[in-house]
């Protein structure tokens, strides 16, 4: 899983080194620009396959496949709505909502059109990354990290080609990214429903899951239970970022294009440490599926060393090699310094990231989701916010990543304290 997050990662930075080195500092800060409002939908559907995935993974581990492929028909119905509805909004509101996020005016019109093509694509995104989330709820991490494979694959390839209109192909500079993950999802997608059939998976999109490809009312409740709170979680970060967003927009396009740099590092940092949260998760929801709820302390031990270790020695490396990782995204010397001590100033904060995310996620699996949800929500509304905006005000630009660790400190004592003095004495139980 680490290593399809790795891959997941690759894609959009890949994107970024090409529009960075071939199309220059403007061109990047017009594609960052657009993160938080792609991340927000990536949001949604990352709530819809939170919840859907506990419940796979309890009906898997009570071994009842039927099951899964009903509560996996629901989910996939769901995410494609949102996906449609996404593309739908990208399409009227795009120029409207980079105005309000505070966008620099030269950059405008790149924007808007990189936000228009990566909207459409939104479909066939939030279903790749839905249906790889449930095929994880089974335990198979194998077929989406092939998946992935090819899908970064085809963006290293496409996304050069039609940024220099190589071997006929026409040049579309800046929404040449958004191109080539249209192109990228949709072949990922078919290779999905071809492999997944002749491998006779339990997920595989047989007559049995698409006959279930409908919006099941009583399946529904099921997951938005858990994925409502997940999905609420996600979308407070998205909208979060929004504002971070505009506090950064406010120092300029140098600031804009820092910022977009110094995200696709972090991401790499922390998506590995989403990756071992989300595991214990599943893993939690299936020993409860099983009903061997003794072991769900040993899964959360487990989860946290791994986190310390394994995020610990990326985010050293990080340190250690920042100026050089920056470099493939930015040429501008001034913005690179200004990214390198970004960077700097908030990597550390990962690993207490990733472990509260261990903490939270093994909670989630028994279907305790709104205190986990709260704290995090209610750190980021009452600590983040108002530390970004205070510290910002006294340290300039460098402030606005300060508030990153400090929200991340108090979700990892808050989320800790309810684990240690609350959950661990409630019953657990199956949700479905």
């Amino acid at each position: 899983m680490v290593l399809a997050n790795i891959l997941q990662s690759l894609s959009g930075s890949v994107n970024g080194v090409y529009i960075g080195q071939m199309l220059g500092t403007d061109a990047l800060a017009a594609v960052a620009g657009m993160f938080p409002v792609v991340f927000f939908f990536i949001a949604l559907i990352i709530g819809v396959g939170a919840g859907a995935s506990v419940l796979i993974g309890q009906a898997w581990g009570a071994r009842e496949p039927h099951k899964v492929k009903a509560i996996a028909g629901t989910a996939l119905a769901l995410g494609g709505l949102i996906g449609l509805g996404a593309a739908v909004l990208g399409e009227s509101f795009a120029r409207p909502a980079l105005v309000a996020l505070g966008t620099a005016p030269e950059l405008l019109p790149d924007a808007v059109a990189y936000a228009r093509v990566m909207m459409l694509a939104m479909p066939l995104l939030l279903v790749f990354i839905l249906y790889t989330q449930l095929l994880r709820g089974v335990g198979d991490t194998v077929t989406p990290l092939l998946a992935l494979c090819l899908s970064t694959t085809v963006g290293l390839l496409v996304t050069p080609a039609l940024i220099r209109g190589w071997l006929g192909l026409p040049r579309l500079g800046v929404v040449s990214a958004a191109v080539a993950g249209w192109v990228s999802f949709a072949l990922a997608l078919a290779f999905l429903w071809v492999y997944l059939r002749r491998k006779n998976h339990p997920l595989a999109p047989d007559a049995e899951l698409l006959r279930a490809l409908r919006i099941d009312g009583r399946l529904l409740r099921a997951v938005l239970r858990i994925g409502v709170p997940t999905g609420v979680q996600m979308v407070t970060i998205a909208m979060a970022e929004l504002a971070i967003l505009g506090l950064v927009n406010g120092y300029g396009a140098d600031a804009t294009a820092a910022y977009g740099a110094v995200n696709q590092i972090v991401n790499y940092v922390q998506f590995p440490a989403l990756s071992i949260a989300i595991t214990a998760s599943i893993l939690g929801a299936q020993a409860i599926g099983a009903g061997r709820t003794e072991r769900l302390s040993a899964i959360v031990r487990t989860g946290l060393l791994l986190n310390a270790v394994l995020t610990g020695a990326l985010v050293l490396l990080g340190y250690a090699l920042s100026r050089w990782l920056l470099g493939f995204f930015i040429t501008t010397p001034s913005v690179l310094v200004m990214a390198q001590g970004l960077l700097q100033v908030m990597l550390w904060g990962s690993v207490v990231f990733g472990m509260q995310a261990v903490v939270a996620g093994v909670m989630r699996a028994s279907g305790t989701v709104w205190v986990p949800t709260g704290i995090s929500v209610a750190s980021i509304a009452l600590v983040q916010l108002p530390a970004a905006h205070l510290l910002s005000a006294h340290f300039g630009l460098p402030g606005v990543w300060m508030s990153y660790p400090v929200v991340f400190c108090v979700m990892l004592a808050l989320q800790s304290a309810f684990y240690r003095l609350v959950w661990r004495a409630r019953r657990i139980e199956r949700l479905i």
